[in-house]
């Protein structure tokens, strides 16, 4: 759902909204590679100075989709300061945070993160930094905030040191990992991070984008905007397809598995389909001891941005009904263009305690805070 911000002033009075929010995708955006230099080692200050940082993909400043909004985000999002839309803390909580009453919100770092560089050395201590800066300029700032612990995963064994560097560090909310990896993601390389965010009990977020230096398509790579924006879903179907085929679930009954920023409509279509599939086919896959469908509504979570919005809206309940009042978590996307309002989006009939549980309660039970 997008936001018309035609007219609007920057900010809104404080406490607009009465309903007390959880954001599960907010987005602090590092300025430059400058940013996180006060925790890079000087020998990859240099590198990037000298040579900068191969991705694995063709569209090197990140992907095409979407042109049209510079940044990718909200017109009105570009703070006073300068430094671009999530750069600024004091005018995230102005035009954002205290508006919307926003209790508790998960920061999801992106571009540049570390996550994708071609250089997995370099990537592994960008990671690093980051996970540094979010705590140095964020969450030790704003205590409402909570950070994600980005790891290079495309390198199971830094991720896993990474992860088990934050264990236990009370503004750590989650693991992140990108959904266009090098390979689906319940392929055996991943186990590690899995496994170590579990011993860490910290869920495992896996964020819409990111390059694996493949097509997004099956066939090849797309001509236009809306295939790239369209595909994220399709690449959270594959990954999500392979982690309960590939006994992910299975093998990590503790792991928790949030889907972030790709739609939840298609979720109970998909596991359907894995269901009818599974009954034939079970003897392949005798390490799935439940139909594919009970792994997905008892270990995964989806976040609500961007929803699915078929006409009438009321079609949704079903959806929601089917994946349970508890598998979603509220979430905004701020400061990008498909900003979610909390006080517009989900204009759905829902009792009081489904309302509480879909903006607050689910995001305290699901990240245990």
């Amino acid at each position: 759902m997008n936001v018309d911000v035609l007219g609007r002033t920057l900010v809104r009075p404080a406490n607009q909204s009465k309903l007390a929010i959880a954001d599960c995708d907010i987005h602090p955006r590092v300025r430059g590679y400058k940013d996180v230099y006060p925790w890079l080692a000087k020998r990859w200050q240099e590198h990037l100075e000298v040579f900068g940082a191969s991705h694995r993909q063709p569209m090197e400043k990140g992907p095409a989709f979407p042109k049209a909004q510079p940044m990718a985000s909200r017109r009105d999002a570009f703070p006073p300061s300068g430094g671009g839309p999530g750069s600024d803390l004091d005018f995230m909580r102005a035009q954002h945070l205290d508006p919307n009453n926003v209790e508790l919100g998960i920061l999801n770092p992106l571009t540049p993160s570390g996550q994708g560089f071609q250089n997995v050395e370099l990537g592994a201590a960008f990671c690093h930094a980051v996970n540094e800066w979010q705590v140095a300029l964020w969450t030790s700032r704003e205590p409402r905030l909570k950070a994600s612990v980005v790891v290079p995963y495309e390198d199971a064994a830094a991720s896993v040191r990474e992860i088990e560097h934050w264990a236990g560090h009370p503004d750590f909310a989650q693991v992140l990992l990108l959904s266009r990896a090098s390979e689906p993601l319940g392929q055996r390389r991943f186990w590690p991070i899995y496994e170590a965010a579990v011993a860490a009990n910290l869920p495992v977020a896996v964020h819409a984008f990111g390059y694996g230096g493949y097509p997004v398509t099956s066939g090849g790579w797309p001509s236009y905007y809306i295939e790239e924006g369209v595909g994220h879903a399709q690449c959270q179907q594959a990954d999500l397809t392979s982690l309960v085929l590939e006994g992910v679930f299975e093998r990590n009954p503790k792991l928790r598995m949030i889907m972030v920023e790709a739609g939840f409509a298609w979720a109970p279509a998909l596991a359907w389909r894995l269901d009818t599939h599974w009954r034939k086919l079970r003897a392949e896959v005798p390490h799935l001891k439940r139909p594919p469908s009970e792994y997905v509504r008892s270990q995964v979570w989806f976040t609500t941005q961007p929803m699915e919005e078929p006409e009438p809206r009321e079609r949704l309940l079903d959806t929601i009904e089917w994946m349970g009042w508890d598998r979603l978590l509220f979430a905004t996307d701020y400061p990008h263009w498909d900003f979610d309002d909390p006080a517009t989006s989900l204009p759905l009939r829902m009792s009081d305690a489904q309302r509480r549980k879909l903006f607050a309660g689910n995001a305290h039970a699901v990240y245990g805070i």
